[in-house]
């Protein structure tokens, strides 16, 4: 079948062509499966909540008014369900005093997290990651991941631009001081 807009299949959608639901399907099962899964980190909770998702996004297609992208708006859906369901599931993170991440520099945070170019230091980062809240984890794998910019995850979390530049700032530091941790042990 040949590929068309977004748009185009929710109109078709919305007239009654359900089959075209399954070209939205293909498009972001991926995408909604691995911002789920590397929020919750299980692959059969991962799978069970990306169905979840697309369930409501059939369900509620008709409210979607276009306001942002689609995929932002699938990516808000699959973002409330996974933070919906760690919120469930609670978890201890690690904590990290603000005087600490407000001592680390952004020279130290850009150098640290720029060198992520060996299999090692992604192992690093990735194991650094799981220490981190899914709300905050979330916000880094959409920046620098899914490479959204921070009003689509405004639109995507629900908070303020400027709160999301706030927080990206403070979650690099996080890491930071994460990844220094480890390098000591």
């Amino acid at each position: 079948m040949e590929l068309y807009t977004d748009t185009y299949y929710i109109k078709r959608i919305q007239a009654g062509d359900t089959a075209c639901f399954a070209c939205l399907l293909d498009k972001y099962s991926r995408q909604v499966y691995s911002l789920i899964f590397k929020v919750v980190r299980n692959r059969e909770d991962a799978e069970e909540l990306a169905q979840d998702v697309f369930v409501k996004v059939y369900r509620y297609l008709s409210s979607f008014k276009g306001d942002s992208s689609f995929s932002t708006w699938i990516y808000r859906i699959a973002y409330n369900t996974a933070i919906s369901e760690t919120r469930k599931k609670k978890h201890e993170f690690l904590a990290i005093e603000d005087a600490i991440i407000n001592n680390v520099s952004e020279e130290e945070v850009a150098e640290a997290l720029g060198r992520s170019d060996t299999s090692v230091q992604m192992n690093k980062l990735d194991a650094a990651l799981e220490q981190l809240p899914p709300e905050e984890r979330a916000i880094i794998l959409l920046f620098y991941i899914k490479e959204k910019t921070i009003d689509d995850i405004a639109d995507i979390t629900g908070l303020s631009s400027s709160n999301v530049k706030v927080k990206l700032h403070r979650i690099r530091k996080k890491l930071f001081v994460i990844l220094k941790g480890m390098e000591e042990q």
